[in-house]
């Protein structure tokens, strides 16, 4: 018998050890291909079933909001409020990002937040509630749209009967780790660093500016306090200027205008009705910034003035407004409609804008148009008025002409000007020095009103008182007469020029 070489067996050997490694290496590839191609159908269907399915629909204070989670690179929450913009929150990391998009104000909602001011103090905690509740919702629907996008995926691309069971294990593997991670890399601290994008890019400054604002008030209203405290005085030097009438009787209003609900505007009103015996007060419009219900609470000090109150609505009046101002016992609203004040005759119509609300829709009346509507109202009265109110002076041109005077506001700056057919434009500045807004420059907007002195018999103007308090670092009250009529002098003197003025004392603060 003859026995090979030991180099032939152990050449043999070696080539059967080889040749069974091959196979062994090769049945390895489709299983691993295989679960790579399972992976993939899970991560793309319960993609597409987050993408499609992913959102609720939910509360958030006043507010109709949608709250998604969507694929994302770096995870973290976006908060976007159309057509501002939005804020992004680096929070946490992961492949899903937090979306909540406020869609609306709930009318009813906000209503019911802005009549109960109890219900202030618990909005911030509620709001955390709604978005909680609302998170938890999303969490739930979103994994359940994860795990059938997943599965159905699944069916359509691999058509096998195991196939979405294991889809189904692979996308609860997925959701866990990206809650895991979620959790794992939360930085709380990252909610106090958002980053603005659109309009809110200037929300930091803004905030800044409110804060600022409000600090300035405190002070500004400090101030006010001792101005409007020397309005008694500064009466007893008009006093003792010559008499406007020249007879000792006038009937004596009050133009304000743009009280823009601040308090110090309306204490400067009951100074000067108590003080200057007015007869009645003419508000040209924007008591208040954004006619809201919460605003139109403040008007009791209108009921107590104690003389007619009459007014018409401005751009920062609502509907709403107009009618709580017309609740008080002393008030009327016009509305291309007249009254009578003491015997002179006065009509008035409102502004219609309503600035505060972006997404008024349908055509709204031009100014002029709305002047011209007034006329037509004055057509139908047996006598023309002595007065006609509009908040905005572009009103005023059709009533050139028409009305003697036309006492109007809106600008902020007081102008006095005769029109082209003798109509005398009174445009006063703001008697509440245009709210808060009107602290944002390097010196706030004066306080500012004007006492009307007319002929009780012809309803003509005669005279006119203009006073201003001056804003934080001009601290004074002024008064300036201008006599509309030549004054009779006696002895053959000559009266005084039209529209002569005659400058008052300045009171500094005490």
């Amino acid at each position: 018998m003859t026995t090979p070489p030991p180099s032939s067996v152990d050449e043999a050997t070696d080539g059967e050890a080889a040749g069974s490694e091959v196979p062994a290496r090769r049945s390895w590839v489709p299983v691993l291909v295989r679960w790579l191609q399972r992976v993939v159908v899970a991560l793309v269907g319960a993609t597409l079933g987050v993408l499609l399915l992913g959102r609720v629909e939910a509360p958030i204070g006043p507010f109709d909001a949608t709250v998604a989670f969507t694929p994302a690179i770096s995870g973290g929450a976006e908060l976007e409020i159309p057509p501002l913009g939005a804020l992004a929150v680096d929070a946490y990391d992961g492949p899903l990002r937090l979306d909540v998009q406020l869609r609306r104000v709930d009318q009813v909602r906000a209503q019911a937040l802005a009549t109960d001011p109890a219900q202030l103090d618990g909005v911030v905690d509620r709001v955390s509630a709604d978005l909680r509740t609302a998170v938890e919702q999303l969490a739930w629907t979103t994994g359940a749209a994860a795990l059938g996008g997943a599965a159905l995926f699944s069916v359509i691309a691999l058509r096998r009967t195991r196939e979405p069971f294991i889809a189904v294990g692979l996308a609860t593997v997925l959701l866990a780790g990206t809650a895991g991670l979620g959790v794992a890399t939360w930085r709380p601290e990252a909610l106090s660093q958002p980053t603005y994008t659109g309009l809110l890019v200037n929300a930091n400054s803004l905030i800044g500016s409110a804060q600022d604002i409000v600090a300035r008030y405190d002070a500004y209203r400090a101030s006010l306090e001792d101005l409007v405290s020397n309005v008694s005085t500064l009466y007893s030097a008009v006093s003792t200027l010559p008499d406007p009438a020249a007879t000792g009787d006038s009937v004596t209003l009050l133009h304000v205008s743009d009280l823009h609900l601040n308090p110090a505007g309306a204490d400067l009103v009951g100074q000067v009705v108590a003080q200057f015996g007015v007869d009645g007060v003419l508000d040209t419009g924007d008591v208040v910034d954004w006619g809201s219900p919460a605003e139109n609470q403040t008007f009791g000090w209108i009921g107590a003035l104690g003389v007619p109150y009459v007014y018409i609505r401005g751009n920062h009046d609502s509907a709403v407004t107009a009618a709580a101002v017309a609740a008080q016992p002393n008030a009327v609203v016009l509305d291309d409609t007249g009254t009578t004040v003491d015997g002179i005759s006065v009509v008035g119509a409102p502004d219609p804008r309503f600035t505060p609300d972006k997404d008024a829709e349908g055509a709204t009346q031009t100014l002029e148009e709305t002047g011209q509507e007034l006329v037509d109202y004055i057509g139908t009265l047996d006598d023309p008025p002595s007065i006609a109110l509009v908040h905005d002076p572009k009103q005023a041109p059709p009533l050139d002409g028409v009305v003697p005077l036309v006492l109007a506001g809106h600008t902020h700056e007081r102008e006095v000007s005769v029109l082209e057919d003798g109509t005398r434009l009174m445009v006063e500045g703001s008697t509440g020095g245009a709210g808060l807004r009107g602290l944002q420059g390097e010196d706030p907007t004066p306080l500012s009103c004007t006492v009307l002195y007319l002929d009780p018999a012809t309803g003509e103007l005669t005279a006119y008182d203009e006073i201003t308090l001056g804003g934080l670092g001009q601290s004074e009250v002024t008064i300036e007469r201008t006599y509309v009529e030549p004054l009779p002098t006696g002895d053959g003197e000559e009266p005084a020029p039209t529209d002569q003025p005659v400058q008052g004392p300045a009171l500094p603060t005490p």
